[in-house]
């Protein structure tokens, strides 16, 4: 079975997913959340930085649940656009649950 390439806005939501799983992990060790989440620490690494654009469901589900961020929000934030291009401003104020609010970093 041939993969199909993933699209810009693609890529684009999946950098968003991580920046806001980083940003909801806080203070908190990558080491500690992995372990929580029963994954390797280098795979929350590659879904932090976007090179693990589309992770599993149930990936995605344990991280929620160790960073503490409902999936309807964790969702939100990695779909939400205020922009034509389906990118959201860097520095840009989004609301997170128990955590307050977070900045999102550039998307390249």
């Amino acid at each position: 079975m041939v993969r199909v390439p993933l699209t810009e806005a693609e890529r684009a939501r999946g950098e968003r997913l991580g920046a806001a799983l980083r940003d909801a992990r806080g203070q908190r060790s990558m080491v500690d959340i992995a372990a929580e989440a029963g994954i390797s620490v280098e795979t929350l690494r590659k879904i932090e930085t976007g090179r693990i654009p589309t992770p599993a469901f149930f990936t995605v589900v344990a991280l929620a649940n160790a960073v503490g961020v409902p999936l309807d929000e964790l969702r939100d934030l990695a779909d939400s656009t205020d922009s034509a291009d389906g990118v959201r401003g860097a520095g840009e104020t989004v609301p997170v649950a128990n955590q307050g609010s977070v900045s999102l970093p550039a998307v390249s």
